[in-house]
């Protein structure tokens, strides 16, 4: 549904509301404290407002957290902020954040679902006010874009961080993985100032940066049994095709094949994927690439869904500094250092995938889902990612799939729940279902409709997924 003008209208006041509230407390020098969540979503809404901030020279501190708990708002308010702004989170916590925040003032620049009621003075910036889909028309980066925007239009400059935010969130559900929504405005203020390029192209991780062979191993979206992770084998394959992945002696990137040399590529593994059983996949290989134009080539940040992996990569491994560094302009050490996460973090998804589907048990199928058990094997910090992956590749699409690990140190497990766009359409809604489900067994939960999180006490797991089992199929009508 095209969001309308009204709807539009209304949430650029918040907007407004919101940038106001954050000058006056940078003008009377507040200590300010961004509170974002660690996807490259979160890091790169972190990153937006932090440069926001720094060109009003505020005082102010970032904080990147997997969730909002007691505990973590315990350290927030150690440091006595005059005004917190939580950044694609927050709106999720309602009740926990105005009885544990009475003090200082509150901004929420976030797009996940409301749970609880704004019982208290904070500020709200939150498409889901204005019935504008939240999960694929912006983002949580898109949110704080707009905020910055509206302090300074001189901002402009950062859309392409927020464009970056929304491909890490898998927005680009429109056609042919397109950008929509909010997030055409963004794209057009990023293009008309010149600082991206949108085209349509073959969607693989290293497009501008890898040989061809080491862009299509490294490949998670869509995951390629057999290709993916298998550099030698995806060699092979390109020696069937009569694709040379050299000219003389220097390797060729995606971006330098021709025309026709990409079609039988693309073809070739799509009857590969369909083969294998995967039709769904094959769909994926060609859209929308984003181009950022003033970022080096040859560089991870080149590329829009390339900048969004690497922003993951410092989130999930303990080091969301980096992310945010870059988003904020470094483009020094920070880099280096964060492309050297990424290598760990493509090794580790590339084994948690061949973990998953080394047998088949592993993925269980329940009457109305899919699950697969990480307990302690599965990085609980990664399994939004691994859920993300495997839901593009179920053997019966529209089934959600259900994903959870041990949180380190602690009686918890990490839930993750991913569905298709064909199953929200017909009414189900996994933020609700994991909300509902966690409530009920002293966890907590929510997320959008298509893609949700929980985190749920460990004598709990077999009661909670029974309870979203059962739950998918009353929201589909039994």
């Amino acid at each position: 549904m095209a969001i309308t003008e009204e709807q539009t209208k209304t949430f650029l006041n918040s907007v407004d509301q919101a940038a106001k509230l954050l000058r006056e407390h940078a003008e009377k020098d507040s200590f300010i404290h961004v509170v974002s969540h660690l996807d490259a979503d979160g890091i790169a809404a972190a990153g937006i407002m932090g440069k926001a901030l720094l060109k009003l020279n505020a005082n102010f501190r970032i904080r990147i957290q997997h969730w909002v708990d007691e505990k973590i708002l315990g350290d927030v308010t150690a440091d006595k902020p005059d005004l917190t702004v939580f950044t694609d989170m927050g709106s999720g916590y309602l009740d926990l954040l105005c009885s544990a925040l009475k003090e200082p003032s509150m901004i929420i620049l976030d797009h996940h679902q409301p749970v609880g009621e704004n019982a208290c003075s904070l500020c709200q910036v939150n498409p889901h006010y204005t019935g504008i889909d939240a999960s694929r028309d912006i983002s949580g980066s898109g949110v704080a874009y707009f905020v910055a925007k509206a302090l300074d239009s001189a901002n402009v400059e950062l859309a392409p961080i927020a464009i970056v935010g929304a491909l890490g969130d898998l927005q680009d559900k429109y056609e042919q993985k397109s950008l929509g929504g909010l997030n055409r405005i963004i794209i057009e203020d990023a293009v008309r100032a010149g600082f991206l390029k949108e085209e349509k192209d073959l969607v693989f991780f290293g497009r501008e940066t890898r040989p061809i062979h080491k862009a299509i191993a490294c490949t998670t979206s869509p995951f390629i049994p057999g290709i993916s992770g298998e550099e030698d084998k995806t060699l092979a394959f390109l020696a069937s095709l009569g694709i040379k992945p050299k000219h003389g002696d220097k390797w060729r990137a995606l971006r330098d094949l021709s025309e026709e040399e990409k079609t039988k590529l693309c073809s070739s593994l799509a009857d590969y994927l369909v083969a294998k059983g995967y039709p769904t996949s094959a769909l994926s290989l060609v859209g929308n690439v984003y181009t950022l134009t003033r970022e080096e080539p040859w560089t991870p940040l080149r590329d829009g869904r390339e900048f969004s992996v690497l922003l993951n990569a410092t989130g999930r491994l303990d080091k969301p500094s980096l992310g945010v560094a870059l988003c904020m302009g470094d483009r020094a050490e920070a880099l280096e250092q964060a492309k050297q996460a990424l290598d760990e973090y493509r090794r580790t998804i590339t084994k948690y995938l061949g973990w998953v589907m080394e047998k088949p048990e592993r993925l269980e199928e329940l009457d109305n889902v899919y699950v697969v058990r990480g307990d302690n094997f599965i990085n609980e910090k990664v399994v939004s990612t691994i859920s993300s992956i495997l839901s593009t590749s179920l053997p019966k699409p529209e089934k959600p799939l259900l994903i959870y690990a041990k949180v380190s140190g602690e009686e918890l497990v990490k839930f993750s729940a991913r569905t298709i766009d064909m199953m929200t359409n017909k009414g189900l809604d996994l933020g609700e279902i994991l909300r509902v489900a966690a409530e009920k067994y002293a966890g907590r939960g929510g997320g959008h409709n298509i893609a949700a999180g929980a985190q749920v006490p460990m004598e709990n797991i077999d009661a909670f997924i029974r309870s979203v089992n059962e739950l998918v199929k009353q929201q589909l009508g039994g």
